[in-house]
């Protein structure tokens, strides 16, 4: 499940890459979804951060991107907070 915020920045994120003409933009919707597919069934494969939250590392040759996430296992699923490229700065505590 993606939250509102997270399918905001892969909005973005593709938006950017349509922008700098980059070939892969037509691509990455399919390629981050693919990469989150793995959270169904190993959803503790992020590494651990504060607050419950984990993040998952999506590599795409020498970058790649990154999806904050919780699980909740009571509900059987995981909940997508935020996406974006590796080399974007953090994010604050506001915008999770």
């Amino acid at each position: 499940m993606l939250t509102p915020q997270a399918y905001a920045d892969l909005v973005r994120l593709e938006e950017f890459l349509w922008q700098a003409q980059d070939p892969l933009a037509a691509e990455l919707l399919e390629f981050v979804l693919d990469g989150l597919h793995v959270l169904t069934h190993q959803p503790g494969v992020g590494r651990p951060l504060a607050q419950g939250q984990r993040e998952l590392i999506i590599s795409r040759g020498r970058g790649g991107y990154l999806a904050r996430y919780v699980h909740d296992p009571a509900r059987r699923r995981v909940i997508v907070l935020r996406i974006r490229h590796q080399l974007e700065a953090g994010y604050t505590d506001t915008e999770i």
